[in-house]
């Protein structure tokens, strides 16, 4: 009878275990889960103000090309009139009020350039922190599943495992919710 009180103690020990690794790794799980949504949001954003930023990019280079391209129609038309007459006149204000939107464009595309870039390294960055919550729910789910098999087979050696994985998902965790620079190459690339 004396043995199986100590064996009945010893699996209540390992189920302690097995349920506190399980309760602290879901907890953190699901509050990783909620800073990622929050960044996968902010990605979207940044993705979002990048390709806008492109799109008025682009646009203000082919507004210049159009405007590059009527001016010198304009200029040779221009040439054809007698400066006397009234044609000239409107042919000359037509030159300086096209130069005016030439040179408006050629100030705004280097700007909505870099627009568009600071988003696509916002976008970037953002990247990084949510491979790393990625990783963090990957290793945080085997841990859980490592520590309900634990239990089942009643093996310690599976708890600590669990342990391993569940320390190594908390932090990348950490690493998502402090800005750490840290990413898990190795894992994206095979995951990725």
């Amino acid at each position: 009878m004396e043995v199986e009180v100590t064996a009945e103690a010893k699996d209540k020990r390992l189920n302690r275990w097995v349920a506190i690794t399980v309760v602290i790794l879901s907890v953190f799980m699901g509050l990783g889960n909620i800073k990622d949504g929050n960044i996968v949001q902010a990605m979207q954003q940044a993705k979002a103000d990048s390709v806008d930023r492109w799109g008025e990019y682009q646009a203000t280079k082919t507004k210049t090309h159009i405007a590059e391209t009527a001016r010198s129609e304009i200029a040779i038309l221009a040439a054809t009139f007698s400066p006397a007459l009234p044609s000239a006149k409107v042919a000359a204000a037509t030159l300086a009020e096209t130069d005016a939107k030439i040179a408006k464009y050629h100030a705004e595309a280097p700007k909505l350039a870099r627009e568009a870039q600071g988003f696509a390294d916002q976008y970037d960055a953002l990247n990084v922190h949510d491979d790393q919550f990625d990783a963090s729910e990957a290793l945080i789910s085997t841990a859980i599943s490592l520590a309900a098999v634990a239990a089942l087979t009643e093996s310690f050696g599976l708890v600590a495992a669990s342990w391993a994985f569940g320390a190594f998902g908390i932090f990348m965790g950490v690493c998502g919710f402090a800005g750490w620079a840290f990413h898990p190459d190795i894992l994206s690339n095979f995951l990725g």
